[in-house]
């Protein structure tokens, strides 16, 4: 450890912290004192602590120290699940390599960037590169990459939580092993924030036996303020419903009180709605509120994200497009309005407000209908006792396997023993077998037993050179189009008739709209003229009357460690012990349900049969999300 503290490169680094009146946590002394013994780890810390820094900086100095050991072109890669975070993450590691007079070139390589600036990296590739999984693969389409590769000393994997548990964590995972692959002594380095799986997580992550491996938690505690917010009376609230139009009165005094606050809603349908109410009845912030999620235009997104960052918006009504690690430091306020869905999820929205270290994060939850309180009730035991869900990560996806292997095709081409031994390293692939293996190669080279005899999946073809390759330019161009795991309906581009794109919207939603009706996106009432070459043209409407669009991607279920919670505390309602003020409100309600019926304990099932004049109703209550009901419900109807 004195080694690494008297090094130059740490020297450096000290010196220039100390100048802006900083100094490092523990854990991103150990994270840098273990990159610079070659360790390869997982960053665990709270958001707001400088995780990016403990990765970031720890290349850095290892540089300072060995400036002889690194080659020109890329040094670092780094991986983020967000677009909207590079940007950021850029400047931030820009304005530190300035400070430091280290002449190193930090780039963005996403679908954001302009493709001349991609041909300009594609001859010459800057220090550190930050991308995306998507764009790392399409990166390997291209002729002759593994020259970009070969000297790649670390990959740092942002948000690992966030990519685990999906299909664009397996495509990280393929990510790492072919950079492995062409680069052996690569350091590999994951940030996260804390889930039930961490250990899972790093060895999913590093899954390689020849590589020291750490695992670095910092040991510091986010304080968090949940705040339920309570109507008048237990009867304001209705007993379903997602809206929370009741609320907005008390909603509307918060946003006033707080410098910034972002507004979570679970889907943009609800973001919209929102914006609409707030504007309707708080009109003098009309200009000081914004409203942003996925399908708004990028440009719109960014200026709004700018906005937040200078201080000038009162309030964002938003979705999980702003969920994660965006620093926006005027932001001191978050309000959740209904179902937080997750306790990580929940945290993470949280720790958007007092994104500083050591200050605090203030999130009001904001109640739709009333049994949303016990709901509340529920995450702040799980986050009393630290509970936090697990991430189960996907093994064996054959249609990754299968796009993988076609996009080394359409690059350099790939071996078959090889690429095999290379697939087997990593934990996705780590149980697949020969015969499994020689499936997908058949199918990529004659469509399989279905499609062999269409030419056009034909893609690949062995060459004489024991290369499996795929020699169509038209099929090489068609996959890099559609690289990647994220599956979307259809969408429109939704245009203003005179010029000037708004954003996106779902075919299912727009195909059932006449011309001349009212819709509603991007805050802005719009009247639809006509749909032409999958573009909507618009222009501004005046009609009161508006359709809010619904997106199909919005319905996520509650997790089973959220209902776990959920069913203790509905257990408890009833206890006169009971001290929390959610549970208290809701007593009168729970009581008229105990008398009709009965209110469930932790290890009971709850079902009701009614007779009506309509015949007789059967009412099951598990507790244990929508998954679960969805499957109570085809088991019943099988059977």
């Amino acid at each position: 450890m004195s080694k690494f503290k008297n090094s130059t490169g740490y020297k450096i680094i000290e010196n220039w912290m100390h100048e802006n009146d900083w100094q490092p946590f523990k854990f991103q002394y150990k994270t840098w004192s273990k990159y610079y013994t070659k360790h390869s780890g997982l960053v665990v810390a709270p958001t707001g602590f400088g995780k990016t820094f403990s990765v970031f900086l720890a290349v850095v100095i290892d540089y300072l120290n060995h400036p002889e050991t690194y080659k020109k072109g890329l040094k670092l890669i780094w991986v983020s699940p967000l677009r909207s975070l590079a940007k950021d993450l850029a400047k931030a590691m820009t304005n530190a390599v300035e400070d430091i007079g280290l002449d190193w070139q930090i780039e963005v390589r996403n679908g954001d960037t302009p493709t001349n600036i991609k041909r300009k990296q594609e001859r010459l590739m800057p220090d550190v590169l930050i991308t995306t999984p998507e764009t790392l693969h399409l990166m390997f389409s291209q002729k002759k990459n593994s020259r970009w590769f070969k000297h790649l000393n670390c990959i740092a994997v942002d948000e690992w939580h966030e990519l685990l548990g999906n299909k664009r964590g397996v495509l990280t995972e393929l990510a790492i092993a072919r950079l492995k692959q062409l680069s052996p002594k690569l350091q590999i380095w994951g940030i996260t924030a804390t889930i039930g799986n961490l250990d899972e997580a790093q060895q999913i992550l590093i899954p390689y036996q020849e590589l020291k491996t750490i695992q670095i938690k910092a040991k510091l505690k986010k304080k968090i303020d949940i705040i339920s917010v309570l109507p008048d009376q237990v009867e304001t609230l209705p007993w379903a419903g997602h809206l929370g139009r009741t609320m907005s009165s008390k909603i509307i005094p918060i946003i006033y009180e707080n410098t910034t606050t972002l507004i979570f809603t679970n889907t943009r349908n609800q973001s919209e709605l929102w914006y609409q109410i707030i504007l309707e009845e708080a009109p003098d912030l009309a200009g000081l509120i914004a409203i942003h999620h996925g399908s708004i235009d990028k440009k719109q997104r960014n200026f709004i994200e700018d906005a937040i960052a200078s201080g000038i918006l009162k309030a964002v009504i938003c979705t999980s497009s702003l969920d994660l690690g965006v620093d926006f430091k005027p932001v001191d306020c978050v309000i959740q309005i209904g179902s937080v869905k997750g306790i990580a999820r929940f945290l993470q929205r949280a720790g958007r407000s007092g994104h500083s270290p050591f200050e605090t994060s203030k999130i009001y939850f904001v109640p739709t209908h009333s049994l949303q309180l016990i709901e509340v009730a529920a995450v702040k035991e799980a986050v009393k006792q630290q509970q936090i869900e697990t991430r189960s990560p996907i093994v064996l996806a054959y249609d990754v396997l299968v796009q993988f292997l076609v996009t080394l095709a359409v690059g350099e081409g790939f071996k078959k023993d090889e690429i095999f031994k290379v697939l087997q390293q990593t934990h996705a692939y780590s149980y697949l077998i020969e015969d499994d293996f020689n499936w997908a190669i058949h199918f990529i080279t004659k469509g399989g037993n279905t499609l062999s005899s269409y030419e056009e999946f034909h893609k690949v073809v062995l060459d004489t050179d024991g290369l499996f390759k795929v020699k169509s330019r038209r099929i090489a161009m068609l996959h890099r189009m559609n690289i990647g795991t994220i599956v979307s309906d259809a969408m429109l581009i939704v245009k203003f008739f005179s010029g000037g794109y708004i954003g996106m919207i779902e075919e299912f939603f727009i195909s059932k709209l006449k011309k001349g009706d009212a819709f509603v996106l991007a805050g802005r009432v719009l009247q639809l003229k006509q749909i032409k070459d999958m573009t909507a043209l618009v222009t501004l409407s005046k009609s009161k009357k508006a359709i809010t669009p619904s997106w199909k991607g919005g319905s996520l279920p509650l997790t089973s460690y959220l209902t776990h919670f959920l069913r203790l505390k509905l257990s408890d309602a009833l206890q006169a012990k009971t001290s929390e003020k959610e549970l208290k409100f809701l007593r009168p309600l729970l009581q008229r349900q105990n008398k009709a019926s009965q209110i469930p304990k932790a290890n009971q099932f709850l079902v009701e049969l009614i007779n009506t004049k309509d015949g007789f109703h059967l009412f099951m209550y598990p507790f244990e999300g929508r998954l679960v009901n969805e499957i109570f419900a085809a088991l019943m109807s099988y059977r």
